[in-house]
């Protein structure tokens, strides 16, 4: 099947209209769009090869080609690394002045080259061949000389290129990434790869706030301020100091140390507006908050996030399996996760993880409260954006814990 398409003639860019350049634009997408589908209706047992030879392997999973194509390659190399399979990007320029050092016989070699017969590929073909690796071949070409020295051939197809005078890669790369990113996301699914493995290689940027756990970002233990329920709160605050920058709320313990309450700055500051200051001197499990909102260790950041956005917490405890406190989100750390420029971005990718739906609410700890469980209010709700890149707008002092 062909998926030659004419695309008409523009008029020249300099008296194109807006309405012209835009059509142009149109006529390449759809042109390349053509070109995909009927590059999937051409996958076959060959495809399937490919895969089991990338699922099976024992090595890397060697990606190369040259111009274009080798741009496609490093992007390719880079899904598969971060999706499960070891890969590398492999130069033929370079691979002929020592580089073939790379590859080892376990290696499986993904060879990227609509012609099949560029002249830096066809150079390795023997050397791969005397190394004993698996190569696949992705081509356009099934005859070509780079198809006949390959262990499975993805056969793109004869393909137009998009471009006015037919000669600039774009409908061909387009293909070559389709079929690469398919290769690369059928053997991950294969792989059982999970949303966990995927964190392990994303742990910067959006994305790794994204599959970042609470751990990584809660106040530990050492930095934490903890009481305990039997103490009166005058006690409590007497002895709840730390040398370092305190958190703006006290995590109160039973004497088994497992998590029992919680004493916010804003209710402290609402006992001396309400002229209580004789509670001052009763046990603090009268005026904390009892069986207070918490989250599992390892729990996922973005649930934890979206706990505290949606309630308009500053603080949310961490426990450990058996409801004992391990660390405390704050509110001051996590807007240190937003950079101004990129808060609504990040934002919209925070809303997404929450509707998810993957934090298990149901969940309870042996002889302690649901987990998730709704904090009875002591304090006045200030309503809040649901928002967690909109939080660094709200200061601690004025929310409800």
């Amino acid at each position: 099947m062909s998926s030659a398409i004419s695309i008409s003639s523009p008029t020249p860019a300099s008296s194109a209209s807006p309405s012209e350049q835009l059509s142009y634009a149109r006529q390449i997408i759809s042109m390349e769009a053509r070109a995909l589908d009927s590059v999937a209706s051409r996958l076959d047992e060959a495809f399937c090869r490919a895969v089991d030879l990338i699922y099976r392997c024992t090595g890397s999973v060697i990606v190369s080609g040259i111009g274009k194509a080798g741009l496609i390659g490093q992007k390719l190399a880079a899904t598969m690394a971060s999706t499960g399979s070891r890969s590398h990007f492999l130069h033929p320029a370079e691979a002929i002045h020592g580089d073939l050092g790379r590859i080892h016989r376990d290696d499986v070699v993904l060879m990227l080259s609509q012609s099949g017969e560029t002249e830096e590929v066809v150079r390795l073909l023997p050397s791969i061949n005397r190394i004993g690796s698996a190569l696949v071949a992705v081509t356009g070409r099934p005859k070509s000389r780079l198809a006949v020295a390959a262990t499975a051939v993805i056969d793109l197809g004869p393909l137009q290129e998009a471009c006015s005078l037919g000669l600039a890669p774009s409908t061909s790369t387009t293909a070559m990434l389709a079929v690469g990113d398919a290769l690369a996301l059928v053997v991950s699914r294969m792989r059982d790869f999970s949303r966990e493995d995927f964190a392990k290689f994303h742990p910067g940027g959006s994305l790794g706030r994204q599959l970042a756990r609470v751990d990584d970002y809660m106040r530990p233990l050492a930095e934490c301020r903890l009481a305990d329920c039997h103490h009166t709160l005058r006690e409590v605050l007497a002895e709840a100091k730390l040398p370092a920058r305190r958190t703006g709320a006290i995590m109160v313990v039973d004497r088994d140390g497992r998590l029992r309450g919680l004493f916010t700055d804003s209710d402290l500051a609402r006992l001396f507006e309400q002229r209580r200051d004789e509670r001052l001197d009763g046990p603090i499990r009268g005026v904390m908050t009892k069986n207070p909102t918490h989250v599992p260790q390892g729990s996922m950041m973005p649930d934890a996030v979206a706990i505290m956005a949606e309630r308009g917490f500053s603080e949310l405890p961490v426990v450990d399996t058996v409801g004992k406190p391990v660390g405390i989100l704050d509110i001051t750390d996590i807007v240190a996760m937003y950079p101004e420029s990129r808060a609504r971005e990040e934002a919209q990718s925070w809303n997404g993880a929450e509707n998810s739906g993957r934090f298990a609410m149901g969940a309870a700890h042996a002889s302690h409260s649901p987990i998730g469980s709704t904090q009875p209010s002591n304090s006045s709700h200030i309503s809040r954006p649901k928002n967690p890149a909109l939080l660094k707008l709200h200061s601690r002092d004025d929310e409800g814990t």
